[in-house]
């Protein structure tokens, strides 16, 4: 049994979102250095806003100005910053109640240590020096001698407001394929193809799970499958995507489900050596491999007959 693989992975995008009037006037204000809540019909002051009562569920707009300063409400320390966060030292991670909200606002407060940070300690906004209309115009918190600085009575009116904004989503993780996927992975360095048969239902999984799908019982037997195949289904693209493998190959080109003979799952690949109007269901094709790659770089055809619909059909 080979060792269980692991590597570590990162999923990335941009998430672009417009504002409605209060989560504008918010951001807007942060670019002016103006910090405003919404009040609710109970009175009570949000920071940051929201636009519906998190009680009533109410639509609120009633925008107030709060001061810059607050209170730290609870605190957890992080020794270890990681890129894209706030600071590039050891920081805290806060809540901060400011002076007129009601409820805490999440940033990082710039601390020497651990022993310095305490629920309850007065702090205050440090600016950024460019602002441009994010939560990142707060560049951080800091502690102060606990005077209060006063709001301007701000009405949250701003020329050139905010209207929309665009945040890097990224989560990076270690990812384990676990011993079935291991196992598949490992025999595709030798340029086989490797499912498991369900005990129950007989049917083979490429790639294999580690259970069957349809009966919920473990797999454990390996099943050599392939190399040849049959295209159940395929699309055409036409348009490249960014941040992808795929980024030399010219368009238009074939993505196919391709259920290799022996399998009872069709997997995907790519389909090549044959102009992209050709390709058709029930096409006999076979992998193509590059000089060390891992995995086939496409399938090409056969030359073989075009398979039967009644031998795919339940495959697609």
């Amino acid at each position: 049994m080979p060792e269980v693989l692991k590597a570590p992975l990162v999923v990335e995008f941009p998430f672009t979102r417009s504002l409605g009037p209060v989560q504008s006037a918010f951001l807007t204000g942060l670019r002016e250095r103006v910090v405003l809540g919404v009040r609710t019909g109970d009175g009570r002051v949000l920071v940051p806003p929201v636009e519906y009562d998190p009680v009533t569920a109410e639509e609120i707009s009633d925008l107030v100005e709060v001061a810059p300063t607050g209170t730290v409400t609870t605190w957890a320390w992080n020794p270890a910053p990681r890129p894209g966060q706030p600071l590039t030292t050891p920081f805290a991670w806060v809540l901060v109640r400011l002076d007129g909200a009601d409820t805490a606002l999440l940033h990082a407060l710039d601390a020497p240590g651990p022993a310095a940070v305490h629920t309850g300690m007065p702090v205050r906004i440090r600016w950024a020096e460019e602002r441009t209309g994010a939560i990142t115009d707060i560049a951080c918190f800091e502690p102060y001698d606990g005077r209060r600085d006063e709001p301007t009575g701000h009405t949250g009116e701003f020329g050139d407001p905010v209207t929309g904004i665009v945040a890097a989503a990224r989560l990076d993780y270690t990812y384990s394929p676990g011993r079935a996927q291991t196992a598949y992975i490992t025999a595709l360095s030798g340029r086989r193809t490797v499912g498991e048969r369900c005990p129950a239902c007989r049917k083979v999984y490429v790639p294999p799970r580690g259970a069957c799908p349809t009966c919920g019982v473990a797999t454990a037997e390996q099943v050599e499958v392939g190399p040849r195949g049959t295209v159940t289904t395929f699309c055409i693209v036409n348009i490249k995507a960014a941040h992808t493998a795929n980024l030399d190959i010219e368009v238009p080109y074939v993505y196919a489900h391709i259920a290799l003979d022996g399998a009872d799952l069709a997997l995907h690949g790519r389909i090549g050596g044959i102009p992209y109007d050709e390709v058709r269901m029930g096409l006999r094709v076979e992998p193509v491999w590059t000089e060390g790659a891992r995995y086939p770089d496409h399938y090409r055809p056969t030359g073989e007959p075009d398979a039967d619909y009644d031998t795919y059909k339940e495959l697609l």
